[in-house]
């Protein structure tokens, strides 16, 4: 799925029979930051989206499947309305570093738990 805002409407006076009485929106796609990016594409919708909507859209054959058991022939088609974005921290933006404190360790049960941990300390942090 991928993000998108719709921008505007089509209307078509001819078009394929399959696409009768279904919606055509002009959609944006954004990246998970909310950004334009990439060509303008026209979208089929089976939910109501409006302009200025944030929505997810498929693309390829499951594009068809929310008109099911019509198969209209479409490439694109809006298949939710976003309501919020929530997105992590980059990791070029890394966290403010806790304040350094000691750490006591469990003691260790038998030499696989030691070794077990002893890869962990040398694994490099994400």
């Amino acid at each position: 799925m991928i993000l998108g805002r719709v921008i505007g409407c089509v209307w078509s006076t001819v078009k394929h029979p399959g696409l009768v009485g279904i919606r055509m929106l002009f959609v944006q796609p954004l990246t998970p930051e909310l950004q334009p990016t990439g060509r303008r594409i026209i979208c089929t919708d089976s939910t109501g989206a409006g302009a200025g909507e944030l929505v997810y859209w498929v693309r390829g054959k499951e594009a068809a499947m929310p008109f099911s058991p019509a198969e209209p022939p479409t490439d694109a088609t809006i298949v939710g309305i976003v309501d919020s974005v929530h997105l992590a921290a980059k990791p070029s933006d890394p966290a403010p570093a806790p304040p350094a404190t000691e750490t006591r360790r469990a003691p260790v049960r038998n030499s696989h738990a030691k070794a077990g941990r002893e890869a962990l300390a040398r694994k490099p942090k994400c």
